[in-house]
């Protein structure tokens, strides 16, 4: 692999997603795991390794600073040795030394012993230096995802061109260690004509890698494949489309003009495409690249050669007047924003009676498909995700120029990028108040299970009925109960913010805590979101709180509200 350009210095972006089994055979005593590495081409196994705590990479002598032996890897550590690691089997990320510089208690003991099968999704973005790891376990026999991340610029380990594979090692004890599927991509393309052929290692059973014809680096064993689930829906009306008065319907169905390119190129923000440039990014929109679909349009995964950067390209459907509007509305107007917890904005194009969006890539998805599948996001992170989306929230209604109102805030439309960061999508809904109006009559928009209730018998969007949309959030974060829960066995379970309350109401405020987390949470915490959630689902608009006091509750810097325990359900 080209990890960086000897001219430009420019950094490769990479991702690699793989299934893997480390099986002790009910062996209770094991050493020592597998490791995912990046070394200079031609790496051997280096002279005077004896033992297996060095997992091939190193000699022994040298396991804190391997000068000869240069690497860098992320290890699923089974052993633990006194002088380099934590105690018990752990996941770590290791720069030249097998002392990591981050590492994480991993919960692996019950699939080790019983080899069952684990996933991991490594990326490393260049721009930031960031290189994360995201990985499933199984706590308490229930399977959860882990997360590590580290800060490294990689050109300072390792020269421009690397072999990248797999390790394992077993020691003086026994495992057997697998790998069931693999797929790996990076971006910069390699100079055919300057690589050796001859340098490579290759193994006889797996075929040396071949270059793609999008450019992009690809190995695959068996049918590993990566996914993420990106939820579109935007919906928001411009007015200025709807003051053109055109007589022809063909006219009326064609935005691709030059009062439109005025229009939008007034925008702050986001840069113009061109139509090539964006096939050319999703290998021309194939379906192998596709990551999700939405009311009107779908989303596909894209490189962009010149930034190196990888990014999600919305293809809005033909013919769809709604899906114009929506267009039209994320490019000159929500583009304007700019917060850490917002998915951002960052192109557009509409050309060949295409229109196209470009948005950061959030490679971990959307938070429902973390909350509501198999595996399961550890409490840590879901109650960074509930901070970050309040973080967004104050933004919005607080901290712009003008007052946003979301109107569609749940959890399909809350991004995690790599390092699990909310981030808040889909403003196709919205609309701007003044702030000291802080409301808009409307047409009722949004999800049920989300809509605040006086939303519905008003008609009035307000920052209210946001807040209570982020309400409902806050404790889906804490069950792993969706809003609506149609699989509820008593009808008082079926909506979640009824459950909840008679919970509270009982004195049981802990049994909403999701049961899959297995106890492991703080709290302090799950109080917290919970009566913070509680207290943004109000009946009464005007006993909420402002996402102001939320979020002081949530950082712990004031008192819990004393809610009554008798509070009402909507009506």
């Amino acid at each position: 692999m080209k990890l960086w350009d000897k001219d430009s210095e420019e950094l490769t972006n990479f991702t690699t997603h793989f299934s893997f089994a480390i099986d002790s055979q009910k062996r209770s005593e094991y050493g020592d795991g597998i490791a995912f590495f990046l070394a200079p081409v031609g790496s051997k196994i280096p002279l005077l390794t004896k033992g297996g705590s060095t997992m091939g990479f190193s000699r022994d002598d040298q396991a804190l600073d391997s000068v000869d032996n240069p690497f860098v890897a992320v290890e699923f550590d089974i052993y633990s040795n006194d002088y380099l690691d934590p105690p018990g089997e752990h996941v770590g990320i290791d720069l030249n030394s097998l002392k990591s510089v981050a590492n994480i208690s991993w919960f692996s003991n019950t699939a080790i012993k019983e080899g069952k099968i684990n996933e991991a999704w490594i990326t490393y973005n260049s721009s930031s230096y960031n290189l994360s790891v995201v990985f499933t376990g199984l706590r308490g026999n229930v399977p959860v995802r882990q997360f590590l991340s580290a800060h490294v610029d990689l050109s300072q380990f390792l020269p421009d061109m690397v072999t990248f594979g797999f390790s394992a090692s077993t020691g003086n004890s026994s495992a057997i260690h697998t790998i069931y599927s693999w797929d790996f991509s990076s971006s910069l393309e390699i100079d055919e004509t300057t690589t050796n052929p001859k340098d490579p290692v290759s193994s006889p059973n797996v075929p040396a890698p071949k270059q793609r014809k999008n450019n992009t680096l690809g190995l695959a064993m068996g049918l590993g494949f990566g996914g993420f689930g990106l939820v579109g829906g935007l919906a928001m009306v411009l007015s200025s489309l709807r003051k053109r008065n055109r007589r022809d319907k063909g006219e009326d169905d064609d935005v691709l003009d030059d009062y439109i390119d005025e229009e939008f190129e007034r925008g702050r923000g986001p840069k113009k495409f061109s139509y090539n440039e964006l096939a050319r990014a999703t290998n021309d929109f194939n379906d192998k690249e596709k990551l999700g679909q939405g009311g009107f349009g779908v989303v596909y995964k894209g490189l962009l050669r010149d930034s190196n950067t990888y990014v999600a390209v919305k293809r809005v459907v033909k013919g769809s007047k709604q899906g114009i509007k929506e267009y039209a509305s994320e490019v000159k107007t929500i583009s304007q924003l700019r917060h850490r917890n917002l998915v951002q904005l960052i192109g557009w194009c509409h050309e060949r009676k295409e229109l196209l969006l470009v948005y950061d890539f959030m490679p971990n998805g959307s938070l429902d498909s973390h909350l509501f599948q198999e595996s399961v996001l550890i409490w840590e992170l879901r109650y960074k995700v509930a901070q970050g989306l309040a973080s967004a929230l104050l933004y919005l209604q607080e901290e712009w120029e003008q007052c946003v109102l979301h109107r569609d805030i749940k959890s399909s439309n809350i991004m995690l990028d790599s390092n699990f960061n909310a981030k808040l999508g889909d403003f196709g809904l919205a609309r701007l108040v003044d702030h000291a109006k802080g409301s808009t009559t409307t047409d009722i928009a949004g999800t049920k299970g989300y809509i605040a209730p006086e939303y519905f018998t008003t008609g009035k969007a307000t920052k209210e009925s946001d807040v209570y949309s982020f309400g409902i959030v806050a404790l889906e974060i804490a069950s792993g109960r969706r809003a609506i829960n149609h699989m509820a066995i008593e009808d008082h379970q079926v909506v979640t913010e009824m459950w909840v309350r008679e919970l509270h109401r009982r004195g049981e405020l802990f049994e909403v805590a999701d049961p899959r987390l297995g106890g492991n949470f703080d709290e302090l915490q799950m109080e917290r979101l919970i009566i913070v959630g509680l207290w943004c689902v109000h009946p009464d608009y005007n006993l909420r709180p402002s996402i102001r006091q939320a979020i002081q509750v949530l950082n712990f810097e004031a008192l819990l509200p004393l809610l009554p325990s008798d509070m009402p359900g909507p009506t």
